[in-house]
């Protein structure tokens, strides 16, 4: 099949994270027709997890295509570039205080980030509940998305931006996740000024980090008055399993935590004991460096989807990057494949370049030396 106009594709976009809408949004601004499926029930089904960092050289550059710049910055957090290295003693190292006016990279709880780019589409773009299973038809297309609630829609581009374990994936690559050795127990703090001011006190307004060449710490502070905490370690990807627990036994899990962490001192321990409610068990992943693909006339992917790398601050602004760099591909191209061509030519060589200087980066969030934020 010959490859249409963009302007007169269908173009379906998978997974309403950040690059998703951002991809839509951009393309909208366009004049471009688009409709992003997403497999939750709602904007409000889960918790959208933590603070983001949106940096001037790639996630305010995709929200400047937006249109969205000037919103952005009203509703992030510059108090929160703050940045503490401590060591296990809880002796401040480093300490990083934005100036005045410095907008590098301020922070953003996801949530916002999510509704202010929500808010700005086409009503109805977003198509709730849709969770895809797969993508069949032929290579040149239309291409066939497969739901799970039994539904399919015939599309002429599939843009996969849903995230590490993307359903989008397998239609152009084979790759399988890696674990990195790696993982995270994510722990929640909520009213922290008045309920936990200790913590408060010890994180500030940004996030603070300590580790001793085995485990880590990383606290960091979202907005609503909240701090999110990740503990560092590692351990087999099926650790707590293997313990004999389940991520609901808490207590249990908390008692073997305190214990490797004993030699701590007490007031980074209470970022283990303090915690309001269950811990959230985030193993990483990343995907193989470098991750490509044989290029495929009517799918392509963007994020996680495409680059899965370590957590060190990079992959939403990458994600929301490769969404603007393809929507503007895609605004200006005679064909969708001519698009998808021009922007993987740019999307991967990027990715693969930053996926070599991250590859094994999970190790650094254990290291007991100043990271490269401190030697700035």
């Amino acid at each position: 099949m010959a490859s249409p106009k963009p302007s007169h594709a269908r173009i379906s976009v998978i997974g309403a994270g950040p690059g998703g809408l951002t991809c839509a949004r951009i393309l909208q601004r366009h004049g471009l027709t688009v409709t992003v499926h997403d497999r939750e029930a709602g904007p409000e089904a889960r918790d959208q997890g933590g603070s983001l960092d949106l940096r001037a050289g790639d996630g305010q550059v995709a929200l400047r295509e937006a249109g969205l710049l000037e919103a952005f910055f009203d509703l992030a957090r510059p108090e929160g570039q703050e940045m503490r290295q401590l060591d296990i003693g809880g002796r401040l190292l480093f300490h990083h205080v934005p100036g005045d006016g410095e907008l590098f990279k301020p922070e953003i709880d996801r949530g916002r980030l999510r509704g202010l780019l929500l808010e700005s589409l086409e009503p109805g773009t977003v198509r709730w509940g849709r969770a895809l299973t797969g993508v069949g038809g032929p290579a040149d297309g239309p291409r066939l998305l497969r739901f799970a609630d039994g539904g399919t829609v015939e599309t002429d581009l599939v843009i996969g931006a849903d995230g590490a374990f993307s359903r989008v994936r397998p239609a152009v690559s084979p790759a399988v996740l890696l674990y990195s050795g790696v993982s995270f127990l994510e722990a929640w703090f909520s009213d922290v000024d008045e309920r936990h001011p200790g913590i408060a006190e010890l994180v500030g307004q940004g996030g603070a980090a300590a580790a001793d060449g085995a485990r880590g710490l990383f606290a960091q502070r979202n907005g609503g008055d909240r701090i999110r905490v990740y503990i560092i370690r590692r351990a087999p990807a099926d650790w707590i399993g293997r313990s004999g627990l389940t991520i609901d036994d808490t207590e249990a899990i908390r008692a073997l935590l305190l214990e490797e962490y004993a030699h701590w001192s007490p007031d980074l321990r209470r970022l283990i004991s303090d915690n309001d409610g269950p811990y959230v068990d985030r193993p990483i992943h990343a995907l193989p460096v470098p991750h490509t693909w044989e290029h495929q006339p009517a799918v392509t992917l963007l994020g996680d989807a495409a680059h899965l790398m370590p957590p060190l601050g990079v992959g939403v602004n990458l994600a929301m990057l490769d969404a603007s760099d393809l929507a503007l591909a895609l605004a200006g191209a005679p064909t969708v494949d001519d698009a998808i061509r021009a922007y993987e030519s740019i999307m991967l060589p990027r990715s693969a370049e930053m996926a070599r200087l991250l590859e094994g980066g999970a190790e650094h969030l254990l290291s007991d030396e100043l990271p490269d934020f401190a030697q700035a």
